[in-house]
C-alpha cells in the first residue's frame, strides 16, 4: 500500500561562519525557517529487501529528474535504517515528486532523508526514538537534524545544535535563478572567512533579517547570474541568499504582498510563494497517524 509523506523546504534567514573545527567542519549560526512548500515522497513496500528510488521534477515536467544513487539521501537514509535494525525483511520503493530546486540552498536532499527516516521508522514499526533518529540523520548531512526535529530553529555547531524558535508570521517569495550551486565547493573556497562575530537570538530578533549570509560575496563573484538576480530583487524588497545554494528570498508581511511582487518579477524569474511554519507538516502527519 502506497503512503504519501511531505518533505518541506527550509530557508536560512541568515548564515554566519563563526569558526573552523579541527575535524574540518565549520561552526555556524543560522535560523532554519521551515516552509509550507516542499517535495512529496511516496513509499511502496516491496517483498524483497531492495531499496529503490525514482524522482520526477515537478518544476520541469518535460525533463524528469534523476538523482544519482550516490547522491540520493533518501536511499542512503533507508539503507541506514536497514543496517541499524537487522530484523527488517522488506524493502521499499521510494518516489520523490521533486519541487525543491536541486542546489538551491533549500535543504531538499536533507529533507528527503529526514522524511525517509521518520516515515520508515513508522512504517517498519522500528520505534526508534527521536534522539536515535537524530544520531543517524547527522551522519547523512548537517541539515538533516532540523527536519527530523521538525521545528523552525536557531542552529549552532555544524547545524545540529538546535533550539526551537517562534518567529513573527511571514510570507516568503523565493526566486529560483537558472543556476545550481554545490555546497561542498563553497565550504572549501579559500576566500571563505571563519571569524564572523557570533550573535545572540535576541540580536537577530531585534534586527530581523538585517544580518547576512557569509557566502554571498563568493557567490556574487563566481555566479553572475545569481548576482544579477539578487540585484534585481533588491530593487523591490531586501533580497537574501538562502544557505549555500542559489535561491534568493525576501520576507513579506502578507500573502497579497508576495503575490503582487511575484507578478512583477514573473517575466524574468521563476519563483514560488510560501508561508513560514513553526512546525513541519511532516510532524503534523506523524502526530495525526499516532493519534488514530
Amino acid at each position: 500500500m502506497k503512503t504519501y509523506w511531505p518533505s518541506p523546504a527550509k530557508l536560512n534567514l541568515f548564515l554566519h561562519i563563526v569558526g573552523r573545527r579541527n575535524d574540518g567542519y565549520h561552526d555556524l549560526q543560522t535560523i532554519f525557517q521551515l516552509l509550507d512548500y516542499g517535495d512529496e515522497l511516496t513509499f511502496t513496500p516491496r517483498s524483497d529487501q531492495q531499496i529503490t528510488c525514482t524522482c520526477f521534477s515537478a518544476l520541469e515536467p518535460d525533463s524528469p529528474s534523476v538523482i544519482p544513487e550516490d547522491d540520493n539521501l533518501a536511499i542512503k537514509a533507508a539503507r541506514l535504517l536497514q543496517q541499524t535494525k537487522n530484523k527488517i525483511d522488506t524493502g521499499m520503493d521510494i518516489h520523490i515528486e521533486k519541487r525543491i530546486p536541486i542546489g538551491g540552498g533549500l535543504g531538499g536532499g536533507s529533507s528527503n532523508a529526514a522524511t525517509t527516516l521518520l516515515a520508515l521508522n513508522y512504517l517498519w514499526q522500528l520505534n526508534l526514538s527521536l534522539d536515535e533518529l537524530l544520531k543517524l540523520g547527522v551522519t547523512l548531512g548537517a541539515d538533516v537534524p532540523v527536519f527530523i526535529k521538525g521545528h523552525t530553529s536557531w542552529a549552532e555547531g555544524i547545524g545540529e545544535k538546535l533550539q526551537a524558535i517562534t518567529l513573527p508570521e511571514a510570507w516568503y517569495l523565493v526566486l529560483i535563478p537558472p543556476q545550481a550551486i554545490t555546497t561542498a565547493k563553497l565550504f572549501l573556497d579559500p576566500r571563505l572567512t571563519y571569524n564572523t562575530t557570533a550573535i545572540r537570538i535576541q540580536t537577530f530578533l531585534s534586527e530581523h533579517l538585517k544580518t547576512g549570509n557569509d557566502f554571498e560575496p563568493i557567490v556574487r563573484q563566481d555566479y553572475p547570474v545569481i548576482a544579477e538576480a539578487l540585484d534585481y530583487l533588491n530593487h523591490f524588497a531586501p533580497a537574501h541568499l538562502s544557505g549555500t545554494g542559489s535561491c534568493i528570498f525576501t520576507a513579506l508581511d502578507t500573502k497579497i504582498q508576495a503575490e503582487l511582487l511575484q507578478e512583477k518579477i514573473k517575466s524574468r524569474y521563476r519563483s514560488f510563494i510560501s508561508k513560514g511554519l513553526s512546525i513541519s507538516p511532516l510532524h503534523r502527519k506523524l502526530d495525526a497517524l499516532q493519534t488514530q
